[in-house]
């Protein structure tokens, strides 16, 4: 890829195209909708959490329009095989009758791939996704096939109902950039949801970024600089989740079994540069790492019993964390 030209006003002008873009079919939600675009930008997979009908699958579908992206959806359910996602060899018949095997592409052959509801699928069909997500490429048989490029898995589970769901594995969790909670909406935003959803007016998508700027932002964001302060200060963050740590908060040491690893440190400074080019900037902050340290922790920060009994969040906890360093600096 030739060297990218360093443009932080003009990335940043069409991250807002994008975002206004977004908000005029997707109603509230802007928090989501800026941790979905931190993915985007920064090449990651995305965990969406909430109830039925909060808009997920609509605001994915908006984000693949604006971008002009392939997008494709799976509804993982029990049944689903991991053939179902990938492709398939399939025997062709020639005009004499000859037979040859050609491969069969799966919807995981997208652009922005939509896994619906994902822990409603079984372990071997969720495994499916691991190569894809981490490698972008599909093995079957003895063939590998390259995925496109760009590739994003953006995933949504609902976390009322957990009868006949597999809960998702920590490695499989640990390949998502980050963790996003899609929250209820307000009384105001649920009128205007029923003025929108009930009128003959149809929103229209209009194309705001390609390809090619993805691309180009996504390589420029690699290039934000970071002082040595500020990766420090990322590491103790990290450090911090682990209830052994000496300097870790009094509720890390009561709740937690298993802090992040290294994926959560990584996971901050990727999205964190992100932010920082949403804003303009070249640099890496502390406040960058705020911003995106519960979404890239929340899913890598594991319970023990007795913080699952007392009904503690990870997000407290990050919070807690976030404070204690805050109060020490």
């Amino acid at each position: 890829m030739p060297e990218t030209q360093i443009q932080p006003e003009v990335w940043k002008e069409t991250i807002d195209r994008v975002r206004r873009q977004i908000g005029e079919v997707i109603v509230g939600q802007q928090e989501v909708v800026e941790q979905m675009l931190w993915c985007i930008f920064a090449g990651g997979h995305a965990l969406l959490e909430g109830i039925p009908g909060l808009g997920k699958t609509m605001l994915v579908r908006s984000i693949a329009d604006t971008l002009e992206l392939s997008f494709s959806r799976v509804q993982f359910t029990p049944d689903l095989m991991p053939s179902d996602i990938t492709g398939t060899q399939i025997i062709s018949f020639g005009q004499q009758g000859e037979t040859a095997m050609s491969f069969q592409q799966g919807p995981i052959f997208a652009s922005i791939v939509l896994a619906d509801e994902i822990n409603r699928a079984t372990p071997k069909t969720q495994s499916a996704l691991l190569e894809a997500m981490q490698e972008r490429t599909v093995t079957v048989g003895n063939d590998t096939h390259v995925l496109p490029k760009p590739f994003f898995v953006l995933a949504t589970q609902n976390p009322l109902e957990n009868e006949g769901t597999y809960p998702l594995p920590e490695a499989q969790l640990d390949r998502f950039l980050l963790k996003i909670l899609v929250p209820y909406p307000s009384s105001e935003e649920l009128k205007e949801i029923v003025r929108r959803t009930t009128s003959s007016f149809v929103p229209t998508i209009q194309k705001q970024a390609g390809v090619d700027d993805l691309l180009q932002i996504q390589q420029g964001a690699k290039e934000v600089l970071v002082a040595e302060e500020v990766l420090d200060y990322a590491a103790r963050l990290l450090m911090m989740t682990h209830p052994e740590e000496l300097s870790s908060p009094e509720g890390v040491k009561k709740y937690i079994r298993f802090g992040s690893g290294p994926r959560g440190i990584q996971s901050i400074i990727t999205a964190g540069k992100v932010r920082a080019v949403c804003q303009g900037r070249m640099h890496l902050s502390t406040g960058d790492i705020h911003a995106v340290a519960i979404p890239a922790l929340r899913h890598r920060i594991f319970l023990n019993f007795e913080g699952q009994a007392m009904g503690i969040t990870t997000d407290q906890l990050v919070r807690e964390i976030i404070d204690t360093m805050g109060a020490k600096a």
